[in-house]
Order: structure tokens, then C-alpha cells, then sequence
């Protein structure tokens, strides 16, 4: 046999193409092409394949005079990473007669080293799940990528650690010679997942006072709304981001799915499940990309990798104002889209923007106890860094001041944050019958849009006059007097009240932005 062909797939954006190799053998001086535009991880993979062959006890394709040609399809599309070395493995020794078996509804994907060891791969789980829809009824990978991929129901996983255990398990002629095929590379399902609950060692009654600011950030929760903090530096700030996302209800199994899936082919895992919501805090000199997302051939972002989840930008004024103003569609569509000359790709990004800044740039303004240094100049140009757009984006703005130093020596504990998440989970129920029966495929208040308003949420005459007088004091824009709804909406859920009454109109209009006065 001098022709085979064999299966594999490639992660492409946030999901998976699958590939057809193909092998073909002619007689001729030495030579080893692999076309179907390879980069140059998938090029340098004929010397990986070729040593891992001969390390497993087979003839080196190099020790042969004969012509090689590996083709890689759909031909226009852009093969990367090492996702082929072993199916290009497996459909050389199947051309070449070393192995016998039918390639038909299976999968192969594995980089090899040159010893025929099987390393992981990133993008796992998007690419079994693209088997399955593909009517593939097989996969096999590396044994470090076994457990992420048993996740996906309906398609047999096998988890290998070198070329040699694949073709004993897959060879029927190594089978009747050794009287059964080898099973022990098969992997069992798990009927239930252990879901890993992150310990980030911090709960809300690790931090003395900030009442207010606690109050904030349980609102943002229970409606998955944004919200800055501000206020001068010390003051629990980051403190509080970081036990914000301990409020979070925990993730249900198509998003654990997803999530892990986007870690996955971003990289950002290592084979383990994301079964918490995600927590991302890049520094405020990350670049446009690193947090947008992008590149030649695009990848996620933090924006991304944030999903369903926190994404905090501590010293937010400090970041790159081009990063800050891409903010606006994921803040308002939950999606961010990334073009390039070669297309457009859309990456999902419904997380909680938490933001936390200083008042000024030395941190004093407003200070009681200290005074501020920050020039006229500096002061105007730091308030300049955050645009009316991207203020008027975040739903709540609280004031994080200084704690009184005796209520810091405090012994005892205050709220703690499992008894805030119960309060949550709550309200987030309520929101989800609510949406269920209105018909509309959204989780949370912040999701909702005018209509949604307009046919959801009905505010009696006294509350609306109330909400349109303090708009015209405040000059609200249209995006904001929308917000305030939204938020008052989320506070009655708290309270457990079918109406939304005056006080949590009140409540919400609090929270506006006041981080300039």
C-alpha cells in the first residue's frame, strides 16, 4: 500500500476544523513534503514524526529512498501547531504497510516528541466536540488532555502516552498476534464531575468597614452589572475585587464546558476543568491585544478569557486608553469582534467588569486626613483618561474611603461571603423565572435590553415621575436612565419585592458616577 488517509483536527477562532492527511509513497530519491499551507510548527513535524517512528521499533522514513508527500486539506486553510504530528505518523506507517487498520471515524491528535512520546495539546475539548458533531465516533490524544475531553458525551476517548501504545491498541495484526487488543489506553468516563472550588483565600468579612462599597459589589452580583470602586489607596479596593468573585453562582455543565473550552485553545489551562467562575486581573501595562484579543490569525483575549466571569483592571485610569475605550462593545453587547485583513472573528465576553481607581494621581483628593500634591494640570488629564462613553457603561460607581483605625482592630468577623451568595443565588433565581416566563434566553438583569424593559419591568406612576425628575437634575443619557432601571430592578430582587418601588429607584440613582466631584 502506498496511499492512506487519516483524520485529525485543528482548533480555528474558538472551535474545531477537522483535517484529512493524507499519505502518499512513490519510488525515488529521499524527500519529505508536506503541503496544504503548513507554518512552520506543522513543517518541522516530518523530522518529529520521522524520529518518534524509528524510537517506537519501525524504519525511519528517512531511511528509505522514496518520495514523501504529506497533504494537509482543506488546502486553504492555515494549518498551525502541532495538532498532526501523530496522525501523520499513523497514515505513513499505515502507507507503508507497518500497521493495518481502518481509519474510518477516528481521530488522531498529539504533538510527539522524538522518543514517540505524546504531549499535550491545547484546544482539546473544542475539537472533540467538533468530532462528535462530525459523526466521528472515535478520538485519540494525550493522556494529559484525557480528562478535559471525557467531558463531551457520545464519542469514545482514548488517552495514550506514546505512539507505540496507540498502534498496539489500534494495529488488528499486533491484536492476533498478542490475542487481544490493548484496552489500556481507553479512558472512563466519569457519569459526574467533581467541580473544584477555588480557594482565593479572601471573604468579604476579611475586609473591616466598606459597608457601602460591600453593598455595591452584592448588586453587581446578583444582577451581573459592572461596577468601579474609588477612593484613595489602602483602603480595601483590591481587597474586595477579589472576594467579589466568591458571590458568583456557581457554573452549570455547558459552562463549565465552554469556559474550559476557551482556556483550552487560549492556552491558560493546563488540562484542568474551569468548574468557578474565572477570575482575570492582567496589569494595567497589558497591551491592546493581550486584552481585546487579536493578532494574525486572532486568539482571545482577557475580555475573553474573562467570560462568565470577573475581569478586574485595578489602577483602571492607568491603563492604555486605546484598551480602555475598546471596552465599549463588550460592555454593551457581551461580545468583542476583532478584524483583520484575513476576516473577522466574534469571541464571546459576558463578564463583570470590576474597576478600581484612584481619585487622583497621588490618591488624596478628597482626603480628610491628607492633603493632595497633584498639579491643576494633573488632576485635569487624569479625569480626561475615562471618557463620558465608558463611565456611563459601568452601573455603579462606589466610594471605597478610609476605615476608622479602632473599627480596623476589630476582633470580630463581619458578613461573610457565603451568607451574601446565599442572598444572590436568590435573586438570581428570581431573574430566571422571571426571563422563563417572558420567554427570553437571558440569565440576569444587566442582560436586559429597552424592550425587555418596557415589557418586563413596570414602574408605577409615582416611581416613574420620580425617575424622570431626578434624570433631568442629573442629565442622565438615555443609556443611563436605562441602567438605573436595571439596577433598581436587582435591588428589589434582593428584597424579594414583585414591584420596584421608590427607595430602590433611590438606591440606584446613588450609584451613578460620582468619581469627578
Amino acid at each position: 500500500m502506498s496511499f492512506a488517509k487519516v483524520y485529525s483536527a485543528q482548533v480555528n477562532l474558538l472551535l474545531g476544523q477537522i483535517v484529512t492527511i493524507e499519505v502518499d509513497l512513490s519510488k525515488g530519491m529521499h524527500t519529505f513534503n508536506v503541503v496544504g499551507l503548513p507554518d512552520k510548527a506543522v513543517d518541522e513535524s516530518k523530522d518529529r514524526v520521522s524520529g518518534a517512528i524509528k524510537n517506537s521499533g519501525f524504519k525511519s522514513p528517512k531511511a528509505k529512498n522514496q518520495k514523501i508527500i504529506v497533504s494537509l486539506s482543506p488546502a486553504d486553510l492555515k494549518k498551525e501547531g502541532p495538532f498532526f504530528d501523530l496522525a501523520i505518523a499513523l497514515a505513513y506507517m499505515l502507507a507503508s504497510s507497518y500497521v493495518k487498520f481502518d481509519p474510518e471515524k477516528k481521530i488522531f491528535l498529539g504533538e510527539l516528541g522524538l522518543d514517540g512520546t505524546l504531549r499535550r495539546i491545547r484546544g482539546a475539548l473544542p475539537l472533540v466536540m467538533e468530532a462528535k458533531r462530525a459523526g466521528y465516533e472515535e478520538i485519540y490524544l494525550p493522556k494529559e488532555n484525557a480528562v478535559e475531553a471525557a467531558l463531551v458525551e457520545g464519542i469514545k476517548i482514548f488517552g495514550a502516552s506514546s505512539l507505540k501504545e496507540v498502534v498496539d491498541h489500534i494495529d488488528i495484526i499486533s491484536s492476533k498476534i498478542n490475542g487481544k487488543v490493548n484496552k489500556k489506553i481507553s479512558v472512563q468516563r466519569k457519569t459526574e464531575i467533581n467541580y473544584k472550588k477555588e480557594n482565593k483565600g479572601l471573604d468579604f468579612s476579611d475586609v473591616k468597614g466598606q459597608e457601602g462599597a460591600k453593598r455595591g459589589l452584592e448588586i453587581a452580583a446578583a444582577g451581573g452589572h459592572n461596577i468601579a470602586m474609588y477612593g484613595p489607596p489602602g483602603t480595601g479596593k483590591t481587597m474586595l475585587a477579589r472576594a467579589f468573585s466568591g458571590l458568583l453562582p456557581d457554573l452549570v455543565l455547558d459552562e463549565v464546558l465552554e469556559i474550559t473550552g476557551i482556556h483550552s485553545v487560549a492556552g491558560a489551562s493546563q488540562g484542568e476543568l474551569i468548574s468557578s467562575p474565572p477570575f482575570r486581573s492582567p496589569h494595567h501595562t497589558s497591551s491592546y491585544v493581550s486584552i481585546i484579543g487579536g493578532g494574525t490569525y486572532p486568539k482571545p483575549g482577557e475580555v475573553t478569557l474573562a467570560h462568565r466571569g470577573v475581569l478586574f483592571l485595578d489602577e483602571f485610569p492607568e491603563f492604555e486608553k486605546r484598551v480602555i475605550e475598546s471596552l465599549r462593545q463588550p460592555l454593551e453587547d457581551n461580545i468583542v469582534s476583532i478584524s483583520r485583513a484575513k476576516g473577522t472573528a466574534t469571541f464571546p465576553s459576558n463578564f463583570i467588569l470590576v474597576a478600581a481607581m484612584n481619585p487622583c494621581p497621588c490618591g488624596n483628593a478628597g482626603n480628610k486626613q491628607k492633603a493632595c500634591i497633584c498639579r491643576p494640570f494633573d488632576l485635569d488629564r487624569y479625569k480626561r483618561k475615562l471618557s463620558g462613553p465608558i463611565m456611563d457603561r459601568i452601573d455603579l460607581w462606589v466610594s471605597v474611603g478610609n476605615v476608622d483605625y479602632k473599627k480596623l482592630g476589630e476582633i470580630g468577623d463581619g458578613e461573610k461571603s457565603e451568607w451574601i451568595k446565599k442572598r444572590v443565588m436568590n435573586a438570581r433565581e428570581i431573574q430566571k423565572k422571571r426571563f422563563v416566563k417572558y420567554d427570553r434566553k437571558i440569565t440576569t438583569n444587566s442582560e436586559m435590553n429597552v424592550k425587555d424593559l418596557a415589557n418586563i419591568v413596570k414602574l408605577n406612576d409615582d416611581v416613574r415621575n420620580l425617575l424622570d425628575d431626578s434624570a433631568e437634575r442629573l442629565a442622565l443619557s438615555a443609556r443611563a436612565y436605562h441602567r438605573v432601571i436595571k439596577i433598581a430592578r436587582t435591588i428589589a430582587d434582593l428584597e424579594n419585592s414583585e414591584e420596584v418601588n421608590s427607595n430602590h429607584i433611590l438606591e440606584a440613582i446613588q450609584y451613578r458616577p460620582k468619581v469627578n466631584s
